[in-house]
């Protein structure tokens, strides 16, 4: 027959206690990952580069070869357009959209306000390729800001490929599923407006999501994403960077970006 043994009625109540306070605990705490994901929308050009490269120092000022330009969106408000003009800043790029779900709220003051005070502005696009393809967002992006016409003062819609803040860095996508996503992207802009749109990405980036692929070079300005003295390593293809942002803490409105070349260089990227 079974033999009683004192304590063992306890240890299995506290053992049941335990475990149903755990699985408590559990149901009412939200995983951290979720927690900590930003909502859909508020994304910005450079969001992941901090986290992911770091910062490195800033870049010598008054390099009379390279010229200073800021991007913004809807996190930066409405933005003080003459008090960055007075400091030396002629070119702008601001957000414009974000997959085919968001605008900018203030895209408005910010893409006029930039061009009233002098600047040459262009738009930017925010990149989801996990929720459409290539194609539809950037006729979304066209539709919504990101056009282009020849009036000097304006510059080529740019797209913002980089890290996902809302999951898997690279969206989910395969190497070759990246690079046919942006080729979808980059050949839509095109044929709605005439210009090879800019691609803004960060080297570390495009190596482990694009495979560091080399074929968008010949024909497509590169705008790097790297918070440091220099540019260093480009992605493959290109010998060389078309704007460069390089701070996330720059005065006014934090990111600002080199131009690489004179104002008259910017002129005529405007021009086309």
């Amino acid at each position: 027959m079974p033999v009683h043994r004192p304590g063992t009625t306890r240890r299995r109540r506290l053992t049941l206690a335990g475990t149903l306070l755990a699985a408590f605990s559990l149901l009412c705490t939200p995983p951290s990952s979720a927690a900590d994901v930003p909502p859909r929308g508020s994304a910005h050009m450079g969001m992941g580069v901090l986290a992911h490269d770091g910062q490195n120092g800033t870049p010598v000022p008054g390099d009379a070869t390279q010229t200073e330009g800021v991007d913004v969106s809807s996190h930066q408000g409405n933005v003080a357009w003459t008090t960055l003009w007075n400091s030396g800043v002629k070119w702008a790029y601001v957000k414009a959209s974000e997959g085919t779900y968001y605008t900018n709220p203030y895209f408005g003051q910010q893409y006029t306000g930039s061009y009233n005070v002098g600047m040459i502005r262009g738009a930017y696009h925010f990149a989801t390729p996990d929720t459409t393809g290539g194609a539809t967002q950037a006729n979304y992006f066209v539709d919504h800001g990101g056009g282009w016409s020849r009036d000097g003062r304006t510059l080529p819609g740019a797209l913002d490929i980089e890290w996902n803040p809302y999951g898997a860095a690279c969206y989910g996508k395969t190497q070759s599923g990246m690079v046919t996503w942006i080729r979808d992207f980059l050949n839509q802009y095109k044929a709605r407006t005439g210009r090879d749109a800019v691609i803004y990405t960060a080297t570390s980036w495009w190596k482990q999501c694009t495979g560091n692929y080399g074929g968008f070079a010949s024909s497509t300005p590169l705008w790097i994403a790297r918070y440091a003295t220099d540019v260093g390593e480009l992605p493959a293809g290109w010998a060389y960077y078309t704007m460069w942002q390089y701070t996330s803490s720059g005065p006014t409105v934090g990111d600002h970006d080199k131009f690489n070349g004179a104002l008259d260089r910017v002129q005529a990227l405007a021009l086309g």
